[in-house]
């Protein structure tokens, strides 16, 4: 079987969870790397088992190289245009961290050139994934909820003594809106949420945001405590909250943070009670519906199982020839509806989309 040939452009701390399933499946193989800091994508690359001569500080070297079936590209998002269109035009198929683009004239850029050029186009969501919300939908999906009415998405971000550490770096882009695209929780990891609206409940038709603001250093903030509003087609709703405690101690082994979910269908519940860590002692899944509640525990929690996960349906689709999730096309719907959360926070007022 011919193998999936992956080259890396971006290896910051996410790359680590993007490599896991590469590494563990031979249907696929990371073949380069590159980052524009050359010693931290030799790190990485050796770390891979990649040869010195295939890690590169300059991407279009690497696009240049002949036997680079996809692009992995894990870059600030500014960065996610101009690189996608370079790896589309060097004959290349692509998966694009998400958001895939700044503004949705991008994005149709993207979407346009993998479609000329007939390349295969992820944009990579990893949270739709994550294996207590495939149960939750799975459960959604046989009708046990009924006809989800409305959805509700907590976010909870905060410290902890076992969390990433996050380069100075990293977190500067994040908190840049012209460089991020809005703020880390709402329009960044909040991409996350908006995907899982959208994956539960279709596409929003309206928007009402209230984004506010949290000074965490001299001239810092975090776009927080913040509440989106979504209004779906036929008559149902949903929201997102995100909150930024600064004393509020996690148990997480990747980033100070934990989202819960709550899907309330027309004859039951589903609660879906972790996300990056793990703030209730409770079963990741449980629903309720004809006065009975049942939990579900047989499921790996990790947050990084929600990395494997997808990018295992990408190996999956690229060897079958089937679609990849996110499509371009959707990752774009996506986009869309965290833009219009940016806009209303703006304006003060609902956005129709």
């Amino acid at each position: 079987m011919d193998k999936l040939r992956v080259g890396i452009l971006g290896t910051g701390r996410i790359s680590d969870l993007h490599a896991l399933a590469y590494l563990d499946d031979e249907r696929a193989e990371i073949v380069a790397v590159c980052d524009r800091s050359l010693s931290l994508a030799q790190a990485r690359g050796g770390y891979w088992g990649v040869a010195d001569s295939r890690i590169f500080g300059d991407y279009h070297e690497m696009l240049a190289l002949p036997d680079i079936d996809m692009v992995e590209i894990l870059l600030p998002h500014h960065l996610h245009h101009r690189a996608t269109l370079d790896a589309i035009a060097a004959g290349k198929h692509v998966s694009v961290q998400k958001p895939m683009a700044l503004t949705v004239a991008q994005a149709d850029e993207m979407v346009a050139a993998a479609n000329a050029a007939g390349a295969v186009f992820k944009v990579y969501e990893n949270f739709l994934f994550y294996p207590p919300v495939q149960r939750a939908k799975a459960l959604i999906d046989n009708g046990e909820i009924g006809d989800p009415l409305t959805i509700r998405i907590k976010s909870n971000s905060g410290i902890s003594p076992t969390e990433w550490d996050v380069p100075s770096a990293a977190l500067a882009w994040r908190l840049n809106p012209e460089e991020c695209g809005g703020g880390p929780l709402v329009f960044d990891d909040g991409h996350h949420k908006f995907a899982l609206g959208w994956h539960f409940m279709g596409m929003a038709e309206e928007v009402h945001a209230w984004i506010g603001s949290t000074e965490i250093a001299p001239g810092e903030y975090l776009d927080a405590p913040a509440i989106v509003s979504w209004k779906f087609p036929g008559n149902r709703y949903g929201s997102l909250e995100a909150v930024y405690s600064p004393e509020l101690v996690l148990d997480t082994r990747q980033y100070a943070q934990d989202d819960r979910i709550e899907i309330t269908g027309t004859k039951g519940v589903i609660w879906v009670t972790r996300g990056h860590g793990k703030m209730l002692d409770a079963p990741p899944v449980v629903m309720y519906k004809d006065r009975q509640t049942r939990a579900f525990s047989d499921m790996p929690v990790g947050w990084e199982h929600s990395f494997i996960n997808s990018t295992r349906q990408m190996i999956d689709a690229w060897h079958s020839g089937e679609a990849p999730q996110l499509t371009g096309e959707a990752g774009r719907e996506v986009l869309r509806f965290a833009l219009a959360a940016q806009e209303s926070a703006r304006l003060g007022r609902a956005v129709k989309l």
